[in-house]
């Protein structure tokens, strides 16, 4: 048995024009005059790449993003510099995050945010929001990491568990924004809330342009993008699909088995979204999502052209090599949801008598230059440790 499904589904070929380089420096000029503002590191592991008979491996790492460990504060504050302008006209007026600050200090009554998440998400949100002086509240699903939950509170956010999985905590977000006049800030594409899922998307954008500019006009062959709702993953297709044209790489779509809502729509492909239903229990935390971004898959259906679902170990193996370098490749530290689309790649690679359908499918040689999204560095400390130390999820679950 397998440790991942393979699905190939040529791409629609046809995406939108929301995701293009202007749009993506549209959201870095503005992400940068956000306070502690760099670029994140795109790593390069030829040690690697020889040893798994491919060309070149980049992964662009996240885990040092606005010192929160994940990229997930571009998406909320870009989303919430955009909602705010919208509501109170000041679009066109604020162009920075200090003209932002300022608005908003001179409100009588300040708007109030609130959204659900697995971790990374609220930690950004709890962020952009305890540097506006905003008050926000954090939803998180039952069973959630107490480390996650801990983080978000030491920003100042009010943050919960539900009784729920995390399907049901972002509909009990939705129900209380809309009961009590808050601001919903979240990346699945509710209906009525497209534009919010659109504006997060646009926030991602930063991410892939650094990438872009760090590869000095090198191009990848092949990009593995892992998927929760796929707002993160849309972002990336309907961006590279836009700068590559008819040269796009081949994209590749990573999700667990057991919380596999794009690979289930990919699969039955009838133009409707289709859920994953269950408990979404995960390693991956931060892709237990069963409800996929109506806006997001638009942009994965136009973009993508392969489909995986995984079993933990694959995540788990991705955290540990990557942890643990060859030669003087450099070290990436990686949560589980960060390592799923290199170590699904990995898991192709090191065991290619196992794969050889699916590597002749992608279309995987000693050619090709693979481009990874580390998206978040290690956000459970004691399950980081088990993983790395003792070996945990070694095999199938």
């Amino acid at each position: 048995m397998k440790d991942l499904d393979h699905l190939k589904l040529p791409r629609a070929g046809e995406t939108s024009s929301r995701f293009t380089k202007e749009q993506a420096l549209a959201a870095q000029k503005f992400h940068q005059t956000l306070p502690g503002y760099s670029v994140t590191r795109l790593v390069e592991l030829p040690a690697l790449a020889k040893e798994l008979g491919v060309k070149d491996i980049f992964v662009k790492d996240e885990a040092s993003r606005f010192g929160l460990n994940s990229f997930k504060g571009l998406g909320g504050s870009y989303c919430l510099f955009h909602l705010l302008s919208e509501k109170y006209g000041w679009s066109g007026k604020v162009e920075s995050f200090a003209q932002l600050k300022d608005q908003i200090a001179s409100l009588e009554e300040k708007p109030k945010i609130i959204s659900a998440t697995d971790g990374n998400h609220g930690r950004g949100l709890a962020w952009i929001c305890h540097l506006l002086g905003l008050r926000c509240e954090i939803l998180m699903p039952a069973g959630s990491s107490e480390e996650r939950q801990e983080n978000i509170r030491k920003l100042g956010a009010d943050c919960r568990r539900t009784d729920g999985n995390y399907d049901e905590t972002v509909h009990e977000a939705e129900r209380f924004a809309l009961e009590n006049d808050w601001l919903l800030v979240q990346d699945t594409a509710l209906p009525g809330f497209e534009k919010v899922a659109r504006f997060i998307m646009h926030g991602y954008l930063t991410m892939a342009l650094e990438t872009v500019e760090q590869l000095k006009g090198k191009c990848p062959t092949h990009i593995f993008l892992q998927a929760g709702v796929g707002s993160m993953a849309g972002a990336m297709c309907g961006f590279f699909a836009s700068l590559y044209g008819p040269d796009v790489p081949v994209i590749s779509i990573v999700e667990p088995k057991t919380a596999d809502c794009v690979y289930r729509t990919a699969e039955k492909d009838d133009g409707k979204l289709h859920n994953a239903p269950g408990s979404l229990e995960t390693i991956m935390a931060g892709l237990s999502c069963g409800e996929p971004c109506s806006v997001g898959w638009k942009e994965i259906r136009a973009a993508a052209s392969h489909y995986f679902r995984i079993e933990e170990s694959v995540a788990a193996d991705g955290v540990r090599v990557l942890s643990s370098p060859l030669e003087n490749d450099p070290r990436v530290l990686s949560g589980e949801s960060g390592a799923a689309g290199f170590g699904t790649a990995f898991e192709l690679l090191f065991h290619k008598a196992q794969y050889q359908e699916e590597i002749s499918s992608l279309g995987l040689n000693s050619e090709s230059v693979l481009l990874f999204f580390n998206t978040e560095g290690v956000t459970d400390r004691k399950n980081f440790l088990k993983i790395v130390w003792e070996g945990a999820f070694a095999e199938k679950v």
